[in-house]
């Protein structure tokens, strides 16, 4: 049972992760950032599979910085701290209220959706999480990350 406690406490803590990071990108973003009308490149209305290709062709050349037509760890690792600077400035702009620099927990906005993720994850609402519940939560998540990114319901377990 005191495990209970902690496991709760990783769950919350992943979930604000996350949540901190979709906060950053701000409303009406897609994903990685591209608004419809960047994605957009003719101006016609409409995002073409052609479109998407030179985007992604676009991201891969920015990332590819030595020009050799590879991605090594260190220019994935570059690309990905260049994208968590930027999340982390915009959510610096959008969340310090009293401009001081510095974000304190109370200018956080996660507390109510924590309560929801727990109240979700606790399926029979003991006020507890159970090896079990945590379990299918954590079989949930995987499975919504691997339909995310294309896998299907493949696993590697």
């Amino acid at each position: 049972m005191k495990h209970a406690g902690f496991i709760a406490g990783v769950l919350l803590a992943a979930a604000a992760v996350t949540a901190t990071g979709a906060l950053a990108m701000g409303p009406g973003k897609e994903r990685h950032g591209m608004s419809f009308e960047e994605l957009d490149t003719d101006g016609n209305g409409e995002i073409t599979q052609a479109e998407m290709e030179e985007h992604r062709a676009a991201r891969f050349q920015q990332a590819d910085t030595d020009g050799d037509g590879k991605l090594s760890l260190d220019e994935m690792q570059a690309q990905a701290r260049q994208q968590a600077d930027a999340r982390a400035k915009r959510m610096m702009e959008r969340l310090d209220a009293d401009e001081d620099g510095f974000l304190t927990a109370a200018e956080m906005p996660m507390r109510q959706r924590m309560g929801k993720m727990f109240d979700r994850v606790d399926a029979d609402g003991n006020g507890a999480i159970s090896q079990a519940e945590y379990d299918e939560a954590h079989a949930r998540m995987k499975d919504r990350h691997m339909k995310g990114h294309g896998h299907g319901m493949q696993s590697q377990d």
